[in-house]
């Protein structure tokens, strides 16, 4: 089978081109000139000479590249996405996330070849679950927004619903919290909270522990968006999310698996709010995104957990225990020279 992933050069993108080569599947990657390609496979520029990974120069905001991209392919990954919690162009979130979707369906109906669709959506697209654990059927209340991205996403996810009913092949998958090996972005916050807490940037725990999110395995959900393609039905959701708790619980976990000590206090989010300001003004100075930015606090005042029974039962989705997931994470970081312990 001929796949096409777009976002390929990214954290879960690049692992996901390595699980559907081994799979013996031919992949399409549709990537940016200037992207960092370092985590994807060996490439060529053109299928026909026989190599594992065909590499296609593109941008899902660019309509003919995309429909370039989609020619002879069977099925379609959009896995592309910007992931940051803060931009200095809000602009771009919707310029990718939405316009990115919208250029990947209308190729996908003048390609008439594309059998099923996967499409990377967010947890974020569903809205804070403060107190409660949500499944698929939650429906964001669009009374807040924590973040541009969360908006963006929100949007793209309604216009994924609604090609679905104008009979668009389309399975909608909804990562939680994704960390690994692999690539050190945004995409993957609880590696970089982890340099951060490792390095004695982040001294103290954020804020009480009373925050929840869903952790899941970069290579999990690369198993899992496989599966959707596999078993998914159309026009379904399944959240690819996997076992709950606090950043708390994170860097006590991560503490024990490598010998090291506690966080001994806590940092309370009114006090990491005036670091997170400065920080964005520092980042319009110097180019570099920030780490924590006064969106990422709005995002730290909430709970984001979510079941995901429907993709264990349907998908035979199987995310592995957040503490198995670190004992793979923490090694990988240290043989970065990233952490030290």
């Amino acid at each position: 089978m001929k796949i096409l992933v777009t976002g390929a050069s990214g954290f879960l993108g690049g692992r996901l081109c390595h699980a559907l080569l081994r799979r013996g599947h031919a992949v399409r990657a549709l990537v940016r000139r200037t992207s960092d390609l370092s985590c994807l496979p060996p490439t060529t520029s053109s299928a026909a000479a026989g190599e594992p990974l065909e590499l296609v120069y593109g941008d899902v905001t660019d309509y003919r590249s995309v429909l370039d991209a989609c020619s002879d392919c069977d099925v379609v990954f959009h896995a592309a996405a910007l992931v940051e919690p803060w931009l200095p162009d809000p602009s771009r979130f919707f310029s990718v996330n939405v316009g990115g979707l919208k250029n990947v369906l209308e190729a996908v109906k003048e390609t008439k070849s594309i059998q099923k669709i996967v499409y990377t959506s967010s947890f974020f697209a569903l809205g804070s679950t403060d107190g409660y654990v949500a499944d698929e059927n939650q429906v964001h209340s669009e009374k807040f927004f924590c973040t541009e991205y969360e908006r963006s996403k929100v949007a793209a996810d309604k216009i994924a619903l609604q090609a679905a009913s104008e009979g668009v092949p389309i399975v909608l998958v909804y990562p939680g919290v994704i960390y690994g090996s692999g690539k050190v972005t945004s995409g993957n916050i609880v590696a970089k909270l982890i340099i951060e807490r490792f390095n004695g940037r982040l001294p103290g725990y954020i804020g009480y522990g009373n925050d929840r999110y869903s952790f899941c395995h970069v290579d999990d959900v690369a198993e899992g968006h496989i599966a959707a393609m596999e078993k998914g039905r159309v026009g379904e959701r399944y959240l690819l999310t996997g076992e709950s708790g606090s950043f708390k619980l994170v860097f006590d976990m991560a503490a024990l698996i490598t010998g090291t000590k506690k966080p001994q206090f806590h940092i309370p989010l009114w006090v990491i709010l005036p670091y997170a300001w400065l920080s964005v003004v520092i980042s319009r100075i110097t180019g570099k995104l920030p780490t924590i930015s006064p969106p990422t606090v709005n995002v730290l005042r909430h709970q984001w957990a979510y079941s995901c029974n429907k993709a264990t039962t349907e998908l035979g989705y199987k995310p592995r225990s957040l503490k198995d997931g670190l004992e793979e994470m923490l090694p990988w970081l240290k043989s970065l020279g990233e952490i030290k312990y």
